[in-house]
């Protein structure tokens, strides 16, 4: 076998044991290549949102991803799960979101089923429009339009109703300036 050959069948393997891992929400180790000329990327700090948070900075209610579904307070004395999100470019073209967890299992095999505690999957939305489900701790963003773009993972229970705290979703934010 010549090492090309060899050097593509074990890419194809890689790539394909990454896609199985992110469908199974299983971790991965995070990248450390970087583009030669990478964006100004800020990492995320866990924070919520309420109604007044949404009028204040501009969000409308079109393209909030808590809309129709409801929410599901963490009861008291249930470990309250946290998440934060952090952006890595990725080498080839776009971006790796690595989203990171405490008391909280990805469960996409219950999605629609009956809420269990501290289990679910996230919503993922960009610039405030609902973009995807989330079924794992990494996923890959193949393109973001230029300029500033903010990049927002909610938890949500099996019925997709937004996970809160006190009455405050829990969700990250990341922003990710793309040069034009």
């Amino acid at each position: 076998m010549s090492f090309c050959r060899f050097l593509t069948a074990n890419s194809n393997l890689a790539l394909a044991l990454l896609t199985v891992g992110l469908t199974l929400g299983c971790s991965s180790p995070a990248l450390n290549a970087t583009p030669n000329a990478s964006p100004n990327i800020a990492d995320s700090q866990p924070h919520n949102h309420d109604a007044s948070d949404h009028a204040d900075s501009g969000h409308s209610d079109a393209g909030d991803h808590h809309q129709g579904h409801g929410t599901l307070e963490i009861p008291a004395g249930q470990p309250v799960p946290t998440i934060t999100l952090v952006a890595h470019p990725d080498p080839v073209r776009g971006w790796n979101l690595e989203i990171q967890t405490t008391n909280f299992r990805f469960a996409p095999e219950q999605v629609n089923q009956a809420n269990q505690p501290n289990a679910g999957h996230g919503h993922l939305s960009i610039n405030g429009e609902r973009d995807a489900r989330v079924y794992g701790p990494w996923l890959h963003l193949p393109q973001l339009p230029p300029g500033r773009n903010e990049i927002t993972v909610s938890l949500n229970a099996n019925g997709h109703e937004a996970l809160t705290y006190n009455g405050q979703a829990i969700e990250s934010t990341v922003v990710v300036d793309v040069p034009e």
